[in-house]
This record gives structure tokens, C-alpha cells and sequence, in this order.
């Protein structure tokens, strides 16, 4: 069912939803190109991937339309990816295995999203006590810092999710190694049934993402702030 919002609401949405997540998805997939590159992988470096700009990460499809349609359908306007970032684990340094280089790139990106969540809660937990009130020109930018929290939490909640190609099968066991190439094919299939399902949603997205934000606006005592960004 598409929003019920009016038209200029539904546009700012749009507008708030798309410049938070190529903004977010950018530094998360700068975030794999660095640790990467720590680990003695230049690839990324060599095709100008350790990057924040936009430019070299952005997908159309995945981190403009698909957003988009999460956010027209009422639906998770964090769901989406940026072009991957490529790595050569052959080239990683000796004092770690491929492996485990492998899952420490690929951790790195839903860590730096999560990072960005808490960053941005933690200026809005700031100017709050600072006695900043969100309202007129200070209310855009606590719009902007919510919606930078709540996209970001989703982001590293849905990232993690252990199934390939989302960072969260790296961080599965050497064992599962045959079944996620098995699985790999039928991804897309395998998100379209979470997404579709309404006790999978529950379970695997909505409730993690309600706890961990829950959780980080106790921490930083900003319940108050909560819904800025809808």
C-alpha cells in the first residue's frame, strides 16, 4: 500500500530518506575499503573506493530506488546497498587468515553504520541538554540526526542478517562455507520472503532494530526525541 502521506510530506520523506542512506551506505562501504586496505589490501584503494564520496558507491538501484520504494510502500526505508566493495583476500597480510580477514572487512561496514547511529544520537543527546530546542531552522536538523540514527540502526541490523551477500555471512562458521555458495544464487528470493512474511520481518528486522535503537536512546537518555524523523 503506497503512504498515505500528502504530497510535500511524501517529498521530504523521499528527500530525507535518500540523502541519509547514500550518505550512510557510502561510508559504510568506505568502511570495508579501509579495513581492507589495513589488512594490506589495496584493491579498493587502486579503483578509488576508499572513498566517502557518493560518486564511487552509489548504486541506482539499490541505494536510490529501492530505498525509494521502501519509504512510497510505509515500508523499511533502510533497506538497501551501495556497489561492492572489492577485496583480494590473497593479498592480506600473513598475520591473519583469509578467513578471518574476510570477516573482519566485512563486519567493519554495519559497524561503521552503527557508529554513525550513535554518533548522531549522541549530538542530539548534546544540543538537548545544551538547551537546544528542535523547532524552526534547529527542527531540520534534528530531523536529519534522527534520521540519521534510525536509518543507520537499520542498516547494520539488516547488514548482519547471515545470509550471503550481506556481511552477516561472514560472520558465520568456516563449516557453513558449501551452504551459503548454495544459498548465494537465491538471495534476492531469500530477502523477498523475510520481507513478505510478517512474523520473519518481526523477528529477524523489526524487533532488533527496536531493541538496539531502544536501547542506545536509553543509554543516551533521548527517548523524547524519538519520531523526529517521521
Amino acid at each position: 500500500m503506497l503512504s498515505d502521506w500528502s504530497l510535500p510530506q511524501l517529498v521530504r520523506a523521499l528527500a530525507l530518506n535518500l540523502l541519509v542512506m547514500v550518505l550512510s551506505l557510502s561510508v559504510h562501504e568506505c568502511a570495508h575499503a579501509w579495513l581492507a586496505s589495513l589488512l594490506g589490501d589495496d584493491t579498493a584503494k587502486r579503483e578509488g573506493r576508499l572513498s566517502l564520496s557518493p560518486v564511487t558507491h552509489v548504486d541506482l538501484w539499490g541505494t536510490i530506488i529501492i530505498p525509494a520504494l521502501g519509504v512510497l510502500m510505509s515500508s523499511f526505508g533502510f533497506i538497501g546497498w551501495a556497489k561492492p566493495t572489492p577485496v583480494s583476500p590473497f593479498k592480506f597480510t600473513r598475520k591473519i587468515s583469509m578467513w578471518n580477514g574476510m570477516t573482519l572487512v566485512a563486519v567493519a561496514g554495519p559497524l561503521s553504520n552503527l557508529l554513525l547511529a550513535v554518533l548522531s544520537l549522541g549530538l542530539i543527546a548534546v544540543l538537548t541538554r545544551a538547551g537546544v530546542r528542535f523547532s524552526g531552522t534547529m527542527g531540520g536538523v534534528g530531523t536529519l540526526l534522527a534520521a540519521m540514527f534510525e536509518i543507520n540502526v537499520g542498516l547494520a541490523i539488516f547488514n548482519l542478517l547471515p545470509f550471503p551477500p550481506l556481511d552477516g555471512s561472514r560472520l558465520l562458521p568456516r563449516s557453513t562455507a558449501k551452504l551459503q555458495s548454495a544459498i548465494a544464487p537465491y538471495s534476492l528470493f531469500v530477502l523477498l520472503i523475510i520481507l513478505n512474511v510478517p512474523l520473519l520481518t518481526r523477528w529477524l528486522i523489526a524487533m532488533p532494530v527496536s531493541l538496539v535503537a531502544g536501547g542506545l536512546e536509553s543509554l543516551f537518555h533521548t527517548q523524547a526525541i524519538a519520531g523526529l524523523a517521521r
